[in-house]
């Protein structure tokens, strides 16, 4: 079996709704995981949208989760709650989730949660990473990656 990525509030390549978007509540949706790779020592999860007017946006990144760990809850991070693993810093400027927001009018963005399988305990990284710095460090250690893609558009 291989390394999936699964939410139950949407479908992959399907409408993320407005309660995990600027538009709502803004809280991380729950997401949860199956097909571990044998020696996976820890997870990073990263979360973008290439379909942002000025390059891809960071919206989110979290690493050193630790290898039992097989979901985050909704909710696990927010603007004023981060969660309990670290965060990468986002291109909002907040280490934490920060959730779809595209411009009005500007059509359906595509956002891709990424969540990678590493071969390390945690990820040596600064204490104010940015979601890059998480991303390119995690992929030197990646056993296996799986996405989900949630779709979000705001009216104009």
């Amino acid at each position: 079996m291989s390394l999936t990525l699964m939410s139950g509030v949407f479908a992959h390549d399907h409408q993320i709704p407005v309660k995990y978007t600027c538009d709502g509540e803004d809280v991380s949706p729950p997401l949860e995981w199956a097909g571990i790779p044998d020696n996976t020592r820890s997870f990073a999860l990263v979360c973008d949208d290439p379909d942002a007017p000025g390059g891809t946006f960071q919206h989110w990144a979290v690493y050193d989760i630790p290898p039992e760990t097989t979901f985050l809850e909704e909710g696990f991070s927010s603007a004023g709650t981060p969660g309990r693993f670290p965060e990468g810093a986002n291109d909002f400027g907040k280490t934490a989730y920060g959730g779809p927001c595209p411009p009005a009018g500007h059509g359906a963005h595509h956002y891709r949660f990424r969540l990678l399988a590493l071969d390390v305990d945690h990820l040596d990284l600064p204490g104010k990473a940015t979601m890059e710095e998480v991303e390119k460090t995690a992929r030197a250690h990646m056993l296996a990656e799986t996405e989900l893609v949630g779709h979000y558009e705001r009216e104009g």
